[in-house]
């Protein structure tokens, strides 16, 4: 919730001069890092262990936030410290706390405005610690999420991907009069066709034909300070941009009220990806769900890219039993470590399209996504060397896989 981030705007964190590499597994302040128009603050997360020529994440914070209300509201230093990638905050000086989403030179790659200020974070976080400038993400919330829109448009060459909740288009916001605030766009009356939206969001780098950035939308069905309509016309904006159709080729309920819909294709990387939360207001970020579900789409957690956790002292067997819309699946955790474990959770994540529909020797929730399976009563003690067998029953809709990876108690298994 908005609520909790904007009660930690007031965490301060200490500078580091530009060029000197930050302090790790703390949030700290970076001056001095390149051209700034807008007078933006830099916050770093660094984790304690960086993978070799880490990914980038920026995260861009809401109207009234602060990159240390973003640091402490979202998952995301957490999550840096689980895969190894640096976390970027961007913070707003203006009396607003708004980031420009609306003037001319916002709108326009190298135009003068807060994306300038943002690439130069990047540059920096890139060149002290030698990052893949091919795996540069961008996230955010609000004003953030209209932000996350504009830096994929005015820099489509910097960002792979990008994740926006509760955005509007690139351009929607557009203003000449000096104003912030664009009610039109706002109240979702602003549309265009697909056509329209791409040539808007190609006009801030005319000529430019390389690969363009991929794009995860949220929005929540009962926005009324972003209205939904605008979700709508992120789609025909994205898939335009990308050259896909706007015929979903994969159509799926990750949570209950959740819809999500794939353009141009149908996996965990699909070139566009929207998720639509019904009877959800504005303020639909959750902690703890949605930020893995960015990483995932950018590929940070894994995907062949980033290397996992190491294993710990606890190994997962799974065997699975499908038919044409169901399947079971049997599941044996062993206590491979020294110490008793009392009390366990297993996590993992379902694959796209699976639903829980009944478990057994656990307790399993959600029923879908990240789901965790909680210990029975009677089962709960694992000590050394001692297995426990649970299992469950889900639908599907194509893919029948077992979840790839599992951890006990927050540490990574061993799979089997």
């Amino acid at each position: 919730m908005l609520v909790a981030l904007l009660a930690a705007a007031l965490l301060t964190a200490p500078p580091a001069a530009a060029k000197e590499a930050a302090p790790t597994a703390t949030l700290t302040e970076i001056t001095n890092f390149g051209a700034n128009p807008s007078n933006l603050q830099m916050y770093l997360y660094v984790p304690a262990t960086v993978t070799a020529d880490p990914a980038v994440l920026v995260a861009v914070h809401y109207c009234t936030g602060s990159g240390p209300a973003m640091y402490s509201g979202t998952e995301y230093a957490s999550l840096a410290d689980q895969y190894g990638f640096i976390v970027v905050y961007p913070s707003v000086t203006r009396a607003s706390k708004c980031f420009d989403v609306a003037s001319p030179q916002a709108l326009k790659r190298g135009g003068g405005s807060d994306p300038v200020g943002i690439k130069s974070m990047v540059d920096w976080t890139v060149a002290t610690y030698h990052a893949d400038t091919s795996r540069i993400f961008a996230t955010g919330i609000s004003s953030g999420a209209m932000m996350t829109n504009v830096l994929l448009g005015d820099y489509p060459d910097v960002f792979a991907a990008g994740a926006a909740f509760s955005g509007v288009p690139f351009g929607c916001f557009a203003t000449t009069d000096g104003s912030e605030w664009n009610s039109a766009c706002a109240q979702g009356t602003v549309s265009h066709t697909a056509q329209e939206w791409g040539d808007i969001a190609r006009a801030a780098y005319p000529g430019y034909s390389g690969p363009r950035p991929r794009m995860q939308l949220w929005h929540g069905t009962a926005d009324d300070t972003l209205r939904y309509p605008n979700f709508g016309e992120e789609i025909k904006q994205w898939t335009n941009v990308l050259g896909v159709s706007q015929t979903p080729a994969a159509t799926d309920s990750p949570r209950s009220g959740w819809t999500r819909t794939r353009y141009g294709g149908t996996g965990d990387r699909a070139p566009v990806e929207a998720i639509s939360l019904q009877g959800v207001g504005h303020n639909l970020y959750s902690y703890g769900v949605m930020g893995p579900m960015a990483v995932h789409f950018f590929g940070l957690d894994g995907g062949g890219t980033v290397p996992q956790p190491p294993a710990g002292p606890c190994k997962v067997t799974v065997t699975t039993n499908a038919w044409s819309t169901g399947l079971t699946a049997s599941v044996t955790v062993t206590n491979t470590g020294t110490t008793t474990v009392d009390g366990w959770q297993l996590a993992f994540t379902l694959p796209g399209g699976q639903t829980i529909t009944n478990g057994w020797n656990a307790t399993y929730a959600p029923s879908s996504g990240p789901v965790t399976a909680t210990n029975a009563s009677y089962n709960a003690t694992l000590a050394p060397n001692a297995s426990v067998s649970i299992g469950y029953q889900a639908t599907h809709t194509g893919n029948s896989a077992a979840p790839g990876s599992f951890s006990l108690n927050g540490t990574a298994c061993t799979v089997g």
